[in-house]
């Protein structure tokens, strides 16, 4: 029995889907936005590579379409105003979960395409879920919040992103104690692992010390998830991370002075936004959000800029 006389519904969901973003890609918008697109910087903002196959695909077309660029030639174009290729993309992940390693690094390495891994410091050598994946695995084991009247995980995570975060951990600690069982162990990537990311032309970012929302925290832990993860990476491969990137997109004025205040020349945001020259705010770069099991239709009209239009102007970009 296949997939789809399971779950039917599903099916043309995604068959709809690929029919619309096919249309898109062949319409005249995308011969104009990719004509605009030559001279702006498609900052690709990753999560997992669950589907190597798809993100395969997806690197052949950025490859024959077109041009990556490493992390040092962005910092030049942003910081010196050097020059960029024609339709430069750069190729960014955040969290950095094993499948970086495991799927993406070997696909990467093959083509000698860089990228950057934005890495949740506090994760490495551990086995404990991010925590938007433990809110998901604990519901699905029955807990609940008295906090919070939702019964979905996605309503629940996208909840606690927007409350205090001494909240949001108190929520957190009230759903580990009404779930049937505890979460499985999620293996994280291991502070040696780093230097086979670097070796393979991958470069190593910041992204926090726990991926908290860090506009929502206390000044005391805000400078805590900032500084000690920067310390931590900076021990782990020898020098100081290459740049930083807001978790889940988030950051205000304390934040900005507090990245600054670190050492980082070089921040990136997750406004599903085309990155426009000449860069006017170094550490409030933009990024494009993408999944590694894009169709490569989708991801063409992705680093066009036309589909991040379309979003915005919909106002379905949060």
């Amino acid at each position: 029995m296949t997939s789809c006389s399971l779950v039917p519904f599903a099916c043309v969901g995604r068959r709809v889907r690929s029919i619309a973003e096919t249309a898109l890609r062949r319409s005249p918008a995308q011969i104009v936005f990719r004509r605009r697109a030559a001279n702006r910087l498609a900052v690709l903002a990753y999560h997992s590579v669950d589907e190597p196959r798809a993100f395969d695909r997806q690197l052949d077309y950025l490859v024959r379409s077109c041009t990556p660029v490493s992390l040092d030639a962005v910092r030049r174009a942003v910081l010196d105003g050097g020059p960029l290729p024609a339709r430069p993309v750069l190729i960014t992940f955040d969290d950095a979960d094993r499948t970086i390693l495991e799927h993406a690094l070997p696909l990467l390495r093959d083509r000698r395409v860089p990228a950057i891994a934005f890495v949740v410091a506090g994760h490495l050598d551990g086995t404990q879920p991010f925590w938007w994946e433990e809110v998901a695995a604990l519901m699905a084991k029955g807990a609940t919040s008295s906090r919070f009247e939702v019964s979905a995980p996605d309503e629940m995570i996208r909840a606690l992103k927007l409350v205090p975060d001494d909240l949001r951990l108190e929520a957190m600690a009230e759903l580990r104690g009404s779930a049937d069982a505890p979460v499985e162990p999620v293996p994280q990537l291991r502070t040696s692992e780093l230097a086979e990311l670097v070796a393979g032309g991958v470069q190593i970012g910041n992204h926090s010390l726990s991926h908290p929302c860090l506009p929502r925290c206390r000044s005391e832990k805000l400078a805590t998830e900032i500084r000690e993860s920067h310390e931590m990476l900076t021990r782990a491969i020898g020098y100081a991370p290459a740049a930083f990137a807001y978790p889940n997109g988030d950051y205000d004025e304390r934040v900005l002075e507090r990245v600054r205040a670190v050492g980082y020349d070089l921040a990136f945001g997750f406004d599903h936004r085309i990155a426009v020259p000449p860069f006017p705010d170094r550490l409030r770069i933009s990024r494009v959000r993408v999944s590694a099991d894009a169709s490569v239709d989708r991801l063409a009209t992705l680093v066009s800029g036309l589909h991040p239009s379309i979003t915005h102007a919909l106002g379905r970009a949060n």
